[in-house]
């Protein structure tokens, strides 16, 4: 098991989330790993799984590079440019499925972002 992990750990933020998903599953060995990767992929099955973990790499390098604050100031700034205001916008975060101190984080962040 040892081993796996090492592996896993190997393909950084990607790994991290299929191990989790693979945890999650229920499934042991190969039905684990299919199934894992099918219920990240929602309706696009084993592949969108497959893209969403490419995808993840991407995301998890931005956030490295700029960080997670200025990513997140950018994001409303793109909202705030398309219309939506800022009750709109702590709306969309009240149903987003993450942690309770995430939405505080988010929220904080919103109320000190300007423009």
């Amino acid at each position: 098991m040892d081993k796996i992990v090492e592996k896993i750990v190997g393909l950084g933020i990607p790994g991290l989330i299929l191990l989790v998903a693979i945890n999650v599953s229920g499934y042991a060995g190969a039905a684990a790993i299919t199934s894992s990767l099918a219920i990240l992929g929602g309706p696009a099955g084993m592949l969108g799984g497959i893209g969403i973990l490419g995808f993840s790499v991407y995301v998890s390098m931005a956030i490295s590079k700029y960080s997670f604050d200025r990513i997140y100031t950018k994001t409303i700034e793109g909202l705030k440019e398309k219309g939506e205001t800022k009750e709109s916008i702590n709306i969309k975060i009240d149903k987003y499925p993450i942690s309770r101190s995430l939405k505080l984080k988010l929220k904080d962040l919103l109320e000190n972002t300007h423009g």
